[in-house]
Parts: C-alpha cells; sequence; structure tokens
C-alpha cells in the first residue's frame, strides 16, 4: 500500500498553480527523497534564460529543439531514463536548473486524476498516487471535482476539438484542465450537449492564455 503524501490545501494550490502558468508565480513542491522527474525519461526544452545550464549538458545529450519555439534546445535523457544532470540522488546542476524543472510540479496530474504516463513515468505515477489534498471548504472540493471533469472531457472528447487544441502529453491535458476547470462549475456533462461544453472550454483556455 502506497504511504500518503500530504499536497496541501487545495484551493491555495490551485491558485498557485494558475499563477504559475501564467507566468506570475514559482512552484513550490514538496518533493521531499522524490526524484520522479529526475529519472522518467523526460525531454527538457532548454531556453534562453537556461544559458548556464546549457554550457554543463554534455553535446551528446543535446538535440535543436524542431517544435518549441519557446526553447532552443532539448536535454536528452540516459538509456536508464536518468536526465544526463542528475547524480546519485540528486541534480548535480540544482541551482542553475532549466526552467522547466523549476515549474514541473507532479501534483497537476493529482488534480486532474490521471497518470504522468506509462510504465517510463511509474515512479511519478507512485507519487501521484500518494498525494493527498485538503480542503478548506466545500468550494475547494467543488473546483477539485471540476479540475478532473474536465481532464476526463478532453480526453473522451477529443474529436470535438480542432486539430492540435488538446495536448498530446498527459502533463498538456492536465494543464488543459487546470486553466479550463470553471467551465465543469456551471455546466453538467450530463446535461449541456458536449459540442457546446468543447466550445466553452476553447473560450475558456483562450481567456486564460490572453487574460
Amino acid at each position: 500500500m502506497t504511504e500518503s503524501v500530504a499536497a496541501g490545501p487545495f484551493g491555495a494550490w490551485l491558485a498557485r498553480a494558475r499563477a504559475a502558468l501564467r507566468g506570475e508565480a514559482g512552484n513550490d513542491v514538496p518533493c521531499g527523497d522524490c526524484v520522479g522527474c529526475c529519472t522518467s525519461s523526460y525531454y527538457i526544452p532548454l531556453r534562453p534564460r537556461d544559458v548556464a545550464v546549457l554550457e554543463q549538458v554534455p553535446a551528446a545529450f543535446l538535440a535543436r529543439s524542431q517544435n518549441r519555439p519557446e526553447s532552443h534546445w532539448l536535454m536528452g535523457y540516459r538509456p536508464d531514463g536518468h536526465c544526463p544532470m542528475f547524480a546519485g540522488q540528486g541534480c548535480s546542476v540544482y541551482a542553475m536548473r532549466p526552467q522547466t524543472c523549476r515549474d514541473y510540479d507532479c501534483r497537476v496530474f493529482a488534480a486532474a486524476g490521471i497518470d504522468a504516463g506509462n510504465s517510463d513515468k511509474e515512479t511519478i505515477n507512485r507519487r501521484v498516487r500518494a498525494w493527498v489534498f485538503t480542503y478548506t471548504n466545500d468550494a475547494e472540493r467543488e473546483a477539485h471535482a471540476a479540475v478532473r471533469q474536465a481532464a476526463l472531457f478532453i480526453h473522451a472528447n477529443r474529436d470535438l476539438f480542432p486539430g492540435g487544441f488538446v495536448p498530446a502529453t498527459a502533463m498538456g491535458v492536465a494543464v488543459l484542465a487546470i486553466k479550463v476547470y470553471s467551465v465543469f462549475l456551471t455546466v453538467s456533462s450530463e446535461i449541456e450537449p458536449s459540442a457546446r461544453i468543447a466550445r466553452a472550454i476553447i473560450d475558456a483556455s483562450d481567456a486564460f492564455d490572453f487574460l
């Protein structure tokens, strides 16, 4: 049986997560001794601001980024799935770690009620299943339920959205659910036509991104 890990009050976490997505705040994740994100076969985008760590990455683990306009390089991983900058039990460049690593918060999967990925993400999946949020009022419980409903609807109704709107990764789906969860505070997927909900999700996503 997996031992539970305190994820914190859901309302405070949700507000901070949304602020972080807008670039207004950083994440403060109680990782403890978990190094799942360092050992789970992630490609890490390196942005222009990550020049200090870029100079430390062995050339064999660098590739030009083709589809990420915000980054110039992607840092790959070792055959065992470990980041090339992972040493022993931690990051060898922690003080200058990439912005992507600073932003990463696997509680987003717990909030959305989905796993981080398949067997290559099993270490993270175990932590995701261990996170336990607390609630200070019913509104926070309703918000969490709405995030999960959003993730479920998006995953089950990809064909209702324009091509490319629904992210291909679990992280992308979870992030999108965080952005648009408010749609499910006012509509019921059992009553409202699915196409109308999809339109509301698109509008909510646009409003979040351009606020």
